[in-house]
């Protein structure tokens, strides 16, 4: 019996150890660093125009409907940057899938909404990074200029 609690003791602090360790930190990252990376790499179509930031609505558009990509990726010996420009990228390059699929050629109006917390920059996205885990949530308006 005595080996049992020892044993669950020893369970109990190993996990609460690692829970203390656990990070998630939000981080700001260049939104054409990124791109320009996902272009070389042919992650990102040229056919289907991308705005980020507020007021990246251009007038005498027809507005499809609004749409989010929630995209996560293994951080696990990654640095922080390398881990969310990639789920940037999936992000991005959902978006774009979506506004094809909807007959749009322009995803408007892009931003960050990481944990509900809305970010709107026409320069910076935020992720959340971690030592396992990246991740970045993106809203865009989906249009047919």
């Amino acid at each position: 019996m005595k080996l049992v609690k020892w044993t669950l003791w020893v369970t109990m602090l190993t996990i609460t150890s690692f829970a203390a360790q656990a990070r998630d930190s939000r981080q700001n990252f260049n939104i054409e660093m990124a791109l320009a990376e996902g272009r070389n790499k042919g992650v990102i179509a040229t056919d289907i125009q991308l705005r980020f930031g507020e007021d990246s609505l251009i007038s005498g558009t027809k507005r499809i409907g609004e749409y989010t990509a929630n995209k996560k990726t293994n951080a696990f010996n990654k640095t922080d940057m390398e881990a969310c420009h990639w789920a940037f990228l999936s992000a991005i390059k959902s978006l774009q899938n979506r506004a094809r699929k909807q007959g749009g050629d322009a995803v408007v109006n892009i931003r960050s909404n990481y944990k509900q917390q809305d970010f709107r920059s026409a320069t910076e996205f935020q992720c959340g990074a971690g030592h396992l885990m990246a991740g970045v949530t993106m809203v865009g308006t989906v249009v047919k200029l």
